[in-house]
């Protein structure tokens, strides 16, 4: 479980993004997993500018609705090595595409581990993101100690790649995935209690006694034998409640076929 300490070392870096939107959907993801340290790193000024903007007065979709403070907060730096000069791990993520890449790539999911590792021990870690058109270069890639990717589908001739936002979204969720301090607690469940072999039992006769009143265990015998009743009633209901409602429904059977004189 990551810690709100631990999270607090790791910047996602934007290489090159210039779309406004993509730059808020990146913050909102920050934001949805508790991480804040976000850094764009483009010459030009104006998409970064754009994104820190209220949203109403952009006419634009509020792809950056509940982050506000991770944009305000949020840095520009006119080249890569400024924006990560003071990380000790630099992660680049990379959809490879037709480019020739000599350095192992790591998938997402065993990436996540040592980056976990180096965030619990304070080190800072830099997640790099290129931009939408090229995604990260080779001269960028270099500046990075790994390379990711995301797992995705490959049907033919599909150029593979992932919009901005939803990859940053991915990449800090599998960081996350086995919790982190502060997150939403689950509500408990409302129907808590466990169905007994009692309970099981019930629903058998019960099951079984239906099966004789309307006469399907004449009709179809092997079905309706007493062992492979038993083994259907351990199926219906999850809990002590769905249980009641089957038992509530077997009575209410018995008395419909009762009441047309069947019995």
């Amino acid at each position: 479980m990551l810690s709100r300490s631990a999270r607090a070392h790791l910047s996602v870096v934007l290489v090159g993004a210039r779309n406004p939107q993509n730059i808020g959907a990146a913050a909102r993801a920050m934001q949805d997993f508790g991480f804040s340290d976000l850094r764009v790193v483009n010459e030009f000024a104006a998409p970064f500018e754009a994104a820190q903007l209220e949203p109403a007065a952009m006419a634009l979709p509020k792809s950056a609705v509940g982050a506000t403070h991770v944009m305000e907060d949020a840095r520009r730096f006119d080249n890569l090595s400024d924006a990560i000069a003071d990380c000790a791990m630099v992660v680049g993520t990379t959809a490879i595409g037709g480019r020739e890449v000599e350095r192992d790539i790591l998938p997402l999911q065993k990436v996540a581990a040592p980056v976990r590792a180096g965030l619990t021990n304070g080190e800072r870690v830099a997640l790099l993101f290129g931009s939408e058109k090229t995604g990260l270069t080779n001269d960028q890639l270099s500046h990075c100690s790994a390379l990711t990717t995301i797992p995705m589908f490959a049907p033919e001739g599909r150029h593979l790649s992932m919009n901005l936002g939803q990859s940053v979204a991915v990449c800090l969720y599998e960081l996350v995935r086995e919790g982190f301090e502060g997150s939403r607690e689950l509500p408990p469940s409302k129907y808590p209690a466990v169905v007994t072999a009692e309970d099981r039992e019930r629903q058998t006769q019960m099951l079984l006694q239906a099966m004789e009143a309307t006469g399907y265990a004449r009709r179809f015998p092997a079905n309706a034998r007493e062992h492979v009743v038993r083994q259907l009633a351990q199926q219906l209901g999850r809990d002590r409640n769905e249980a009641t409602t089957w038992m509530g429904f077997f009575r209410q059977v018995l008395r419909a076929v009762k009441a047309e004189g069947r019995q």
